[in-house]
């Protein structure tokens, strides 16, 4: 099978509205948390989130053409256009039938649709929807418009696995081009679920951190204080390419992907398998599928939400995975607790996140963790605090969605 490439990378974060910004923000441990202002929060329990900061899609994207798009697709096409800007890329001399767009998201349009039917409720019952409606809030409309855009015919769809969607979306777009039915695939994932629908719902299922006092402080993952994740919003972008294909057009490599694996808890509604039995499963399937041994990996960058239940769940499987003799070299990090969580964007984010590591030799800390479990406390190495330097040859994501998805992609840095 061929060789499976990173060519190009775009990010549109709460910490930073280019890669270079996101991962600079990263390192420093800044916190994207703050108050809401996109509604009125009074009458909510949690009232923070993280938010994109001094972001305009209009500055991007012109107000005649946003109208037609939510802003998860809005998201999307701001992030994909710095990915092919930073992997210089033309398509005009490329075979564009060769060229595909495998996104992922776990909301789609969700704010359209709250607004378009909340307008409907307040009305008299005639319908009086936008005729945009539709087209705003499926899913897969992102994948279309970016195809649409650019006029890639290859391989279009989108991937709808909750908090694991990009994740899955990366992985398919690394199978269809390593079993030659593509050569290039835009992939990632976008996500605007900061709505009082988003925050109310996941509020209701008591997922959500409460820490309104201090809200730079309430992502903790693997914290003995955690009370629940940080909602997040935004986009990750990724050009995968066929090796031969991207040396053959000069590109810069990035980093090649080494390997991805899928399963599932077959547990619960909501909450992971108490002993993350789906986690070990896509991690071992991911390094099985990289053709490597857990003793490889230098760097894992943890789904770790600061949920009490699912973060000692993925820490248990990690256990499992790599061994109690390994666990001291490993270095595993949280960037949810700068991120907050971006549900179906969280693993593209992350998975940059991962393929900078590997880059710099650094990996970027997990922040406000400063009362850790005390069983885990001496057993793991969280890169608390601060960035850590290190040879980074292998770097391996995980993310997991309700209904116990579970999707785990490992990176590796290029070499010939």
């Amino acid at each position: 099978m061929r060789r499976v490439v990173v060519t190009g990378m775009g990010a549109l974060t709460p910490i930073g509205n280019n890669t270079e910004d996101f991962w600079q923000s990263l390192v420093k441990g800044v916190s994207g948390a703050a108050p809401i202002t996109k509604f009125d929060t009074s009458k909510f329990k949690t009232k923070f989130a993280c938010e994109l900061k001094d972001f305009d899609p209009q500055d991007f994207i012109p107000k005649s053409e946003a109208r037609r798009y939510d802003l998860f697709t809005q998201y999307a096409l701001i992030a994909v256009e710095e990915a092919l800007k930073n992997g210089n890329i033309d398509f005009e001399p490329l075979n564009k039938n060769r060229i595909g767009v495998i996104w992922g998201s776990g909301n789609g349009g969700i704010d359209t649709f709250q607004q378009q039917v909340t307008e409907f409720a307040q009305g008299d019952g005639t319908p009086r929807f936008n005729p945009f409606f539709i087209p705003k809030i499926i899913v897969d409309i992102a994948s279309g418009i970016i195809s649409i855009k650019y006029g890639l015919r290859g391989v279009n769809f989108t991937t709808v696995s909750a908090c694991a969607s990009s994740t899955t979306a990366i992985i398919d777009a690394f199978n269809y081009i390593r079993w030659g039915k593509a050569d290039m695939i835009i992939t990632g994932g976008s996500e605007a679920a900061i709505t009082e629908s988003s925050i109310g719902g996941f509020g209701a299922a008591k997922a959500l951190s409460t820490n309104n006092e201090n809200p730079g402080k309430a992502s903790m993952p693997f914290d003995v204080n955690r009370d629940g994740f940080v909602m997040g919003e935004g986009a990750g972008a990724i050009i995968l390419e066929d090796l031969e294909s991207a040396k053959k057009r000069g590109a810069t490599i990035l980093a090649e992907v080494a390997g991805g694996g899928m399963a599932a808890d077959a547990y619960h509604l909501t909450g992971t398998h108490p002993e993350g039995e789906g986690a070990y499963l896509g991690m071992m399937a991911a390094l099985e599928d990289a053709g490597i041994t857990a003793d490889k990996i230098d760097y894992l960058n943890a789904h770790a939400t600061s949920t009490p239940a699912g973060d000692t769940s993925e820490l248990l499987a990690t256990e499992r995975v790599f061994g109690s003799g390994k666990l001291g070299k490993l270095n595993i990090s949280a960037t949810k607790s700068m991120t907050g969580h971006l549900l179906g964007a969280a693993g593209a984010v992350e998975a940059i996140a991962s393929i900078k590591a590997i880059q710099h030799n650094l990996m970027p800390p997990t922040i406000n963790a400063t009362d850790i479990e005390p069983e885990y406390k001496d057993r793991f190495n969280l890169t608390l605090g601060k960035a850590q330097q290190k040879e980074v040859n292998y770097a391996m994501s995980n993310t997991f969605g309700f209904g116990g998805h579970v999707a785990t992609a490992i990176f590796k840095k290029y070499t010939e």
